[in-house]
């Protein structure tokens, strides 16, 4: 396991530089393994740093400056390629952060991530539920030569860690995995049942959800005409407001404990999808962050 170079979430001058100070720590996560398409989810952390540096530190929404919340971002970390070591590696890492008030954000890398960040979450609150935004069920019980691959987070959330979730903007799924949520009573919402001009469902995913929450990002849950940087991109997602608002409901009525953004990955001569993606962490942050 090695560490990547520091690059600080809103630059030097927002970095909050006592972790003790700090209500929101920033774990970047550089890990890919055996993509099931496009590739560079593992350089995502850094192009989202990156394009951090040129946020406006005021929410145009709640108009609160997100820097007074205290943000510490810690080196980033490079766990090892072989997955259930990896899976070993994020979770210990994350469980340094967790607790002591502080809101963990997570930047991957690839949607493997959060099966060892959820593990840790559950840790420290043994009542969390995981709120899943996505394309993509990731219910396959194995793929691409593993169970800890990120087709898999899900099945591994599920299966081995028998955590509540609850999956929104899905459109995407194989023969696998469609049997696995008919014999399990499962209901995910649905990418195309979701109307952009009715926002009422947003309540009943609220209501599925426990007190204490995990979100987990995927960026390919957003449609590609909002966010094309990603690996698997499915047309037909969430517009950047769906996703904002339902972000803000679940923050407003449940407890977020920590969440993640992953599956950012680079289009070359754009910068549009790690802004939006950096965008929607401040979301998080001033949403979430109690």
């Amino acid at each position: 396991m090695t560490q990547k170079p520091f690059i600080p979430f809103g630059g030097e001058a927002i970095h909050t530089r006592r972790i003790e100070d700090a209500r929101v720590v920033v774990l970047p996560v550089y890990y890919e393994v055996a993509p099931s398409f496009g590739s560079g989810s593992g350089q995502g952390p850094y192009h989202l740093l990156n394009a951090s540096f040129e946020l406006e530190c005021l929410d145009e929404e709640t108009l609160l400056d997100w820097r007074e919340l205290g943000i510490h971002t810690v080196s980033g970390l490079v766990p090892a390629k072989v997955p259930e070591q990896a899976v070993e590696e994020i979770e210990k890492e994350a469980a340094k952060y967790l607790g002591d008030g502080r809101f963990l954000f997570s930047v991957g890398g690839d949607h493997a991530i959060t099966i060892g960040l959820s593990k840790a979450a559950a840790a420290s609150y043994p009542d969390i539920g995981v709120l899943q935004i996505d394309a993509h069920l990731d219910l396959r019980d194995q793929w691409n030569g593993s169970r800890y691959n990120h087709a898999c987070v899900i099945r591994r959330i599920a299966e081995d860690l028998k955590i509540p979730f609850v999956q929104v903007g899905i459109r995407s799924f194989c023969p696998e995995e469609y049997d696995y949520i008919k014999t399990r009573h499962l209901y995910p919402f649905y990418a195309h049942n979701l109307n952009p001009a009715d926002d009422s469902w947003m309540d009943d995913v609220v209501y599925a959800l426990p007190e204490n929450v995990y979100i987990s990002i995927d960026l390919d849950g957003l449609d590609p005409s909002v966010l094309p940087g990603t690996g698997t991109p499915v047309p037909g997602g969430m517009t950047y407001r769906q996703v904002v608002e339902l972000i803000r409901r679940v923050g407003s009525e449940k407890n977020v404990v920590a969440a993640d953004i992953n599956e950012l990955a680079k289009v070359e001569g754009s910068v549009v999808s790690e802004f939006t993606a950096a965008k929607i962490a401040t979301k998080v942050f001033v949403y979430c962050v109690r």
